[in-house]
């Protein structure tokens, strides 16, 4: 069969170049490194985490056409760690070589209000929602909703630009708080929340990831169970769900499709993410491929790695003090069996993401004893997924 753009395959040796220098860029990096590639990294911070495993840098921010255009020279292939790429440098390097995912995929996605337009209009489940403009429109849209959570249509992460509008008085305030558009989502009543990791090669191939259950606080994710305790019937209409969504979006890499179950048993999808995520950081553990190989075969047009998985693994974030990662606090932690410790090489600040650790077994009983000591001495308090016996 003739090779095309579409189908090439990015062998051994090539460079693979990364939009983003975050943690996710830097353990793509890692994982492409033992597979035998390069790694260029585009931005704007030249001590970014992704800086120490990178072969080259490319300094410049996300708007930065010229930048991108640098870096895309330099690789067989292009990819993004995050959702803030803007669309002129997407175009630009699609235009100089190859980009997977496609841009399109990311345009499409990137904006939640485009984003959930277009997953309501394809027919797949969504909770009630309404874009604002106005704080007049965010009263009419609490009116019908109700408390709603409130969201910047661009950006944010890890709950930042968003709000929780409990009281028609503050629409005003909050829409200045986060600016305009918004998206308003309707508060709802969630049994469980649940993401799923879809990969799909340019050949068309696909492989899916157990599904994982989670915990935010805050807005920001806690812990991830991996498998998530699910009935079969759920764990299989997630599944097929994102199967559906990599093949409607012609994807060339990997998706994770957050969903919602609620207590009266909907089953909502929430936001969508073409890249690797946080939820899928234990993988590795528990899985015969983890997400990071799996990112890299599937944006290289390489066969994709099984997806079984082999035992239960839970993720607990780090997330930033004042200062950094006590050492006496690790030691501590890597003492217990089957627990690793990940850290970003990032700057401490209040609520950032300065690593995580994996917990694993092969028996629920002995990962959730795991988890309570690690909890213990990071100080946690227990989230839902550490009760798995």
């Amino acid at each position: 069969m003739k090779t095309t753009a579409c189908t090439r395959i990015i062998e051994p040796g090539a460079t693979i170049g990364i939009l983003g220098g975050g943690q996710l860029a830097r353990m793509t990096a890692l994982a492409a490194r033992e597979m035998g590639y390069r790694i260029a990294v585009l931005d704007a911070d030249s001590d970014c985490a992704a800086a120490a495993v990178a072969d080259y840098l490319e300094t410049g921010a996300f708007d930065d056409v010229e930048a991108a255009a640098r870096l895309a020279a330099r690789c067989a292939v292009v990819t993004y760690e995050i959702e803030r790429i803007a669309p002129a440098v997407l175009c630009r390097v699609a235009e100089a070589g190859l980009l997977r995912p496609a841009p399109e995929v990311l345009g499409r996605l990137q904006n939640r209000v485009r984003q959930r337009a277009w997953l309501g209009g394809k027919g797949y489940p969504v909770g009630p929602w309404r874009e604002v403009r106005s704080a007049a429109e965010l009263r009419a849209g609490c009116m019908e909703l109700g408390t709603c959570r409130v969201k910047r249509a661009q950006g944010g992460y890890d709950g930042r630009s968003q709000a929780r509008l409990l009281r028609i008085e503050d629409c005003a305030d909050v829409l200045e708080l986060l600016g305009s558009p918004c998206i308003a989502e309707q508060e709802l009543a969630l049994a469980g929340e649940y993401s799923v990791l879809v990969a799909r090669s340019p050949s068309g191939e696909i492989a899916v990831h157990p599904v994982a259950e989670n915990c935010h606080r805050d807005g920001i994710l806690i812990s991830s169970l991996l498998p998530a305790r699910l009935e079969p019937r759920i764990e299989q209409r997630i599944r097929a769900i994102a199967v559906s969504l990599a093949e409607e979006l012609h994807l060339e890499g990997v998706l994770v499709v957050e969903t919602f179950l609620t207590e009266r048993g909907e089953l909502l999808v929430n936001e969508l993410a073409p890249r690797p995520h946080n939820t899928f950081h234990a993988a590795a553990a528990c899985c015969t491929t983890g997400q990071f190989e799996q990112y890299v075969r599937a944006i290289c047009g390489l066969p994709l790695g099984s997806a079984e998985y082999h035992g239960s693994a839970l993720l607990l974030n780090l997330l930033g003090p004042d200062g950094p990662f006590d050492t006496a606090v690790a030691m501590q932690v890597l003492r217990i069996p089957g627990v690793s410790v990940h850290l970003y090489g990032k700057a401490p600040r209040p609520r950032r993401k300065l690593g995580h650790v994996v917990i694993r077994s092969n028996r629920d009983e002995s990962l959730l004893e795991r988890a309570t000591q690690v909890m213990s001495i990071l100080g946690i308090s227990a989230p839902s997924p550490t009760a798995v016996a």
